[in-house]
């Protein structure tokens, strides 16, 4: 046991020995070049300058430092090195400038005047570079510029580089310029390898198709795919689509979107939202559900069509809307319900389906029937078609395909309704109000006849093979028929009330939308996907600027008498070489160190 613990005593000092030692490894000088020396400098530093054969040379824990002359200041383990500075991390990392310092005591180190940092990614050229090796970290503060091929170019005020995780953080005025767009943001992390850039603050993409904003984003530069939160919106061809969170392809020209979504056409004058949707762009389609509505802005009345999911394709002058499940369309004097939609823009034509899956035999197929409710008439029927004036943006007819149905309120009795029915029916709007209506084949009427004082006369209940309507003031003023088959006009108290219902009669007025609210009711709470998104910008620890200069700058006056600006500029090649004061042999020197 004794021994034991002797032998792991003794391997505990030599790993402390050890580590000790790297710890205080000092710059070690391969190649000296021609010895010199200046009275400016202090006495005990060594001048080095290049020869004919090659540059000055030092190693210091891995990395390689070429120069064409270096002062080095042995005591402080500093070192001054300039023109054609070239220092070497591995295979990993090349920095070239014309002037660097460098202390092995903190291997901080300095760069100055057109500074290139090569690493296998990418090419970071700035004027003044500082470079924290034992955190493996390069910084500017004075504008910089990386360049990564399959990227293109990105320019900052400031950055910093992670040299073990790849990673570049870009801060203040950050531009990346690529063949395809154009990116501006205040901060951006990216790493060389993937080419994945995280936006923080405000950003644009700016293509030549589309503008993205975005204040927290996601883009992969190889792939072009991005994801984009915070106030994100997408500009293309006239049509804005915002939403918590948009995802991008711009190689497929497709973009989705999730919860709180707003997309603007202003070419169309439409608005639509939702909670998911699709778009695109070459294809000029939009796919949107989660309780979406479409809004077409009027001057006068704007249209509101609500569907479970919706689809806008074609261009701006043939633009089509499609509806599917629980529609309802509201205006101020117009409000619909069907199973399905069609909106054709161009024309004006406004189809309402009863969708073939839904039977003859289904007992709830009458509910699921389009349905028209205009001022106080209601019209329904297998198939409705609305015409509108596309330039007055007014109703100018309507067409109802098979069993059709027209029933609106006697204007006193609050039981009784007016009901005709046919085959078909066609019907012509003034000003956007229903005066005049024909119904074609097998047509059967229940009218409640009253007098000019308005009351009540009779029941009239009659059938023929169709009949006309003229409407005014919201009441029926006149009913034609024509070829009738039989009617009669009675006293409401010989009308039994068992025939006071046409057959198929279905008063469905409380599901009338009578606001834009009313266009969602009865529908169960909304749950929105949950949107993990992209993390909050955590400020690094120290940006390696005051801490790191001030380091860099105290290393540098613990070396004194440091040359002047002059000084520092390389000696002209016909300038004598100052001999050193202890005279000693360069190449006893040369020796020395090996070469």
């Amino acid at each position: 046991m004794l021994n034991l613990i002797k032998n792991i005593s003794f391997l505990l000092c030599f790993c402390t020995v050890s580590i000790s030692f790297a710890q205080k490894q000092k710059i070690t000088v391969v190649y000296t070049g021609t010895l010199t020396t200046d009275p400016e400098i202090k006495e005990g530093a060594k001048i080095f300058v290049r020869d004919k054969s090659k540059q000055v040379h030092f190693i210091h824990k891995g990395a390689d430092v070429f120069c064409d002359k270096a002062i080095y200041y042995e005591d402080e383990d500093f070192l001054e090195a300039f023109g054609n500075v070239n220092m070497k991390q591995g295979d990993s990392i090349n920095m070239v400038a014309k002037y660097v310092e460098y202390s092995g005591i903190t291997q901080l180190a300095l760069a100055r005047g057109d500074v290139v940092l090569t690493e296998p990614q990418s090419v970071l050229t700035t004027d003044l570079l500082y470079f924290n090796r034992a955190k493996q970290q390069a910084y500017y503060n004075t504008k910089g510029k990386v360049v990564r091929d399959s990227s293109g170019t990105i320019t900052s005020q400031i950055g910093r580089y992670y040299t073990n995780s790849k990673k570049y953080q870009f801060v203040q005025d950050v531009v990346l310029v690529n063949p395809e767009y154009t990116l501006n943001t205040e901060r951006l992390d990216f790493f060389t390898e993937n080419g994945h850039a995280y936006l923080f603050g405000p950003s644009t993409i700016v293509g030549e198709t589309s503008t993205i904003y975005t204040e927290r984003g996601f883009y992969n530069t190889n792939t072009n795919i991005g994801n984009f939160q915070r106030n994100a919106k997408i500009e293309y061809d006239n049509r804005t689509v915002e939403g918590d969170s948009i995802y991008f392809d711009r190689n497929r020209s497709f973009a989705s979107a999730t919860n709180n979504i707003t997309v603007t056409d202003t070419i169309n004058k439409s608005i639509i939202r939702g909670h998911y949707a699709e778009v695109f762009r070459e294809k000029d389609s939009l796919f949107i559900t989660k309780r979406a509505v479409a809004i077409t802005v009027q001057e006068q009345d704007s249209v509101y069509i609500r569907a479970d999911t919706l689809m806008v394709t074609g261009k701006e002058d043939n633009r089509i809307t499609r509806g599917w499940n629980n529609v309802r369309l509201f205006k101020s004097d117009l409000a619909a319900k069907s199973d399905s939609l069609h909106v054709n823009h161009k024309t004006g034509l406004t189809k309402m389906i009863n969708l073939a899956r839904f039977s003859s035999n289904d007992v709830f197929s009458l509910r699921r029937k389009p349905v028209l409710w205009n001022l106080g008439n209601q019209m329904t029927g297998d198939t409705i078609h609305l015409i509108s004036n596309v330039e007055t943006e007014k109703l100018d007819s309507l067409k109802v395909f098979n069993n059709a149905f027209l029933v609106s309120k006697d204007t006193l009795g609050e039981d009784n309704f007016n009901q005709i029915k046919g085959q078909r029916l066609i019907g012509l709007f003034r000003d956007n109000e229903l005066y005049n209506v024909d119904v074609i084949k097998n047509a059967e009427v229940l009218y409640y006849s009253r007098n000019e004082d308005q009351e009540l006369v009779g029941i009239n209940k009659s059938k023929s093979g169709s009949l006309n309507i003229k409407i005014k003031e919201k009441a029926i003023q006149r009913i034609g028929l024509i070829n009738q088959i039989d009617g009669e006009l009675l006293p409401p108290s010989k009308f039994p009330n068992s025939s006071k219902r046409l057959r198929g009669f279905d008063w469905r007025g409380e599901e009338r939308p009578m606001s834009v609210d009313d266009l969602f009711k009865d529908e169960p709470p909304l749950i929105l996907t949950k949107i993990k998104g992209l993390d909050d910008y955590i400020p690094p620890e120290e940006f390696i600027d005051n801490q790191v200069i001030k380091k860099i700058e105290e290393a540098g006056k613990a070396a004194p008498n440091k040359p002047n600006k002059a000084a520092r500029n390389l000696p002209k090649k016909e300038a004598p070489l100052v001999p050193l004061k202890n005279k000693t042999d360069p190449k006893k020197l040369q020796n020395k160190t090996g070469q």
